[in-house]
Formats: structure tokens, C-alpha cells, sequence
């Protein structure tokens, strides 16, 4: 499937938390720590998202346990994005670059690159060490069938109890009343 789409973070605000079509799928995505985030997860649940991808700065211990259960608690597709950094990744151009290697690791961020089923099982492990193209096809039927026993945001949802309300109003640092 070669169809582009944009992906939106919640970084800085509420404005950024949308979900995209992308052929059979919804697809949403959130960065770093971000994936924690049980709200900001349930807000992209809420907008019908069953394809995930969680971008991360790179660590396995990120994708080995985060990524496995955001699949299980979504029933979707969840693909890690993880990059690769090690102290000679520092940039000479960088402010204080000598300072910084010298107090690097010598492995900063290890990848862990991979792609969980909406069971949770992995379709593609977490890559660690080394740079590399992954290619994996996604059965959309999956997500159907992982969310006949839960749907978080559809028949388990209890709207009556609990709801969640996303402000998607720009946020400023300075706001002027008159």
C-alpha cells in the first residue's frame, strides 16, 4: 500500500491528536512518553484508531513490554519507530559536542524497531543494534476479530460512567485579555 499520510503527535497540545485514514485502517500515533499516556491513548481509541505507531527515541525496554500491552489493551497494530544513537552520532557542530560524547554512553539509544498484532504477539520482534528496512504486511481482519471480545472504545465503553473530553484549542504560552 503505498498511500502517504501525515502523522500527528500530542506534542504541545490537544490540536495534534487526530487519527488519519490510511487504506483499511485509522491510524494515530504519539511520541516518546507520550505512548504512557492513558488519555492520550484513549483519545486516539476514541477516534476509531487501529493502527498505531509509537516513536520512540530508541530502547528496547521501551517496546519490549509498552508495545506488546498497547496492542493488547487496543486490539490494534502497533508499530515501534525507534531510532539508533551512539556517542559518534555527536555532531561536531553541536555546542559543547566534547563535553557531551564524554559524558555519553557509548549506546545512547539501541532501536527496538518492531511490530505488535492486535493480540499482542509480535509480527515482526524488536531490532536492536543495527539500522535496517522492515517490511510486514497487516491484516485489517485482525483488528476485527481481536476487538469481537473488547473494544475499548466501542461496545465496552461506558459513556453513562466515564468520558474523556480533548481540548483542541492551540495552546500559547502568552494569552492577552482586554
Amino acid at each position: 500500500m503505498n498511500t502517504p499520510v501525515a502523522m500527528s503527535a500530542i506534542t504541545g497540545d490537544g490540536n495534534g491528536l487526530r487519527t488519519h485514514k490510511l487504506g483499511a485502517f485509522t491510524a494515530g500515533g504519539l511520541n516518546c512518553w507520550e505512548n504512557w499516556l492513558p488519555l492520550a491513548s484513549a483519545a486516539l481509541y476514541g477516534q476509531g484508531e487501529d493502527l498505531h505507531v509509537a516513536i520512540w527515541p530508541g530502547s528496547r525496554r521501551n517496546t519490549d513490554d509498552i508495545i506488546r500491552f498497547s496492542a493488547r489493551e487496543s486490539r490494534s497494530y502497533v508499530v515501534s519507530v525507534a531510532g539508533l544513537m551512539s556517542r559518534d552520532n555527536i555532531s561536531d557542530a553541536l555546542p559543547a559536542a566534547d563535553e557531551l560524547r564524554a559524558s555519553a554512553d557509548d549506546v545512547m539509544a539501541d532501536g527496538g524497531s518492531c511490530i505488535a498484532l492486535p493480540c499482542g504477539d509480535w509480527l515482526l520482534e524488536p531490532e536492536v543494534g543495527t539500522e535496517s528496512l522492515r517490511i510486514a504486511e497487516l491484516n485489517h481482519r485482525l483488528v476485527l476479530e481481536a476487538r469481537h471480545s473488547l473494544d475499548v472504545a466501542g461496545h465496552y465503553l461506558r459513556p453513562d460512567v466515564t468520558r474523556l473530553i480533548v481540548n483542541r484549542k492551540r495552546q500559547t504560552t502568552t494569552e492577552f485579555l482586554d
